[in-house]
């Protein structure tokens, strides 16, 4: 894989990222993981335990930047099955466990998001549903997570799957989910609760009013690709529904995120999927890949994310990768030149 290259000693770490100069923490690091064994072509299991390897040593306990603002990010593919609510609390809780105010808007009639964050959401739970339909402020059904601080959730029940229905003869219809939401930010900052560093949108698999409403919430939108042929025929039409978003209701809306999932390296197939998705959005996709992983599968049955579920497995370690490439690029935006705007929803501005 050419995003598992190693780096030239000194000049940036394992996991692509630069490494401060001078800094005796991340010299110390560096020098684990020039010790470890170096990997061909021809040890391929050697490869990955060393990969896994230098993933542990170089994220363990490590703590992400904060972003300027406020980033609200939707996760979407009309596809089914692809991994964005894996995605969407995998990453939220590696963000968290990094350091970082995280919340997570479950907008998925089936409340999977709820279930893996370990959030209660039996019918008659306050949720999002209560937010968009009856107009009650968020802060009145936002919930902790139990297992990672700085973690929260505004559960699904089983009562949303009918606010479609319910949505379509009311006002305000589409922004009903940005105008709470920019309520809950301010509620927070007026009753001196540490700012909200991210928030995550989990969309149904279907473009409806659930989904226009995480579309027209947020400033960007990030993409699980799942490394089959099918995965690539639904994305040109996700990103024509986003261009009539952005045409209709949110002009600042725009893919920042592609991330690989179910990553099968032994596969042609996986392989020439992700060389065609990096040659049409090389800015966009992540160097991070998720693999195919069982401890992924398994974790939302306890209750959990991968990330507090088995934290050293290759799943795991993945997410936190791709979390970390997500918050430096954050920082990194604000010191370009080239006048890309840092990520931020237009009524986030200042929070």
């Amino acid at each position: 894989m050419d995003d598992q290259q190693d780096p030239a000693p000194g000049t940036e770490s394992a996991t692509g990222a630069p490494s401060p100069a001078g800094d005796p923490e991340e010299a110390r690091r560096a020098a684990i993981v020039d010790s470890l064994p170096r990997a061909s072509d021809d040890t391929p299991l050697l490869a990955e335990l060393q990969l896994d390897a230098r993933r542990r040593i170089e994220l363990r306990g490590r703590k992400f930047p904060r972003p300027p603002r406020t980033r609200v990010i939707t996760v979407a593919n009309q596809k089914g099955g692809v991994g964005k609510t894996t995605t969407t609390v995998n990453l939220a809780a590696a963000l968290a466990q990094a350091g970082l105010q995280v919340l997570v808007l479950d907008n998925d009639p089936q409340g999977n998001a709820s279930t893996a964050l370990g959030i209660e959401h039996r019918a008659g739970t306050p949720s999002i549903y209560e937010v968009l339909v009856d107009g009650a402020p968020m802060h009145e059904a936002v919930q902790q997570s139990p297992d990672v601080p700085g973690l929260w959730c505004l559960p699904a029940t089983i009562d949303l799957s009918g606010a479609e229905i319910e949505l379509v003869s009311m006002v305000a219809r589409e922004t009903r989910l940005r105008t709470a939401l920019d309520n809950y930010l301010t509620w927070r900052t007026d009753n001196g609760h540490e700012r909200i560093d991210y928030v995550f949108v989990d969309c149904p698999p279907s473009l409806g009013l659930l989904t226009v409403n995480a579309f027209v919430v947020a400033r960007e939108v990030l993409i699980p690709i799942q490394c089959e042929y099918y995965a690539l025929e639904g994305l040109s039409q996700l990103l024509k529904t986003i261009d009539l978003i952005q045409a209709h209701l949110n002009p600042r809306l725009a893919v920042s995120t592609i991330l690989l999932t179910m990553y099968d390296a032994r596969t042609n197939l996986a392989q020439q999927v992700a060389e065609e998705v990096r040659t049409h959005f090389p800015e966009q996709t992540l160097r991070t890949t998720v693999p195919r992983s069982v401890r992924i599968s398994e974790a939302p049955s306890y209750g959990q994310t991968v990330i507090t579920y088995d934290g050293s497995s290759s799943g795991a370690l993945a997410y936190l990768e791709a979390a970390r490439e997500l918050a430096e690029r954050a920082v990194q935006a604000t010191t370009r030149t080239d006048g890309v705007p840092v990520p931020a929803t237009p009524a986030q501005e200042d929070q």
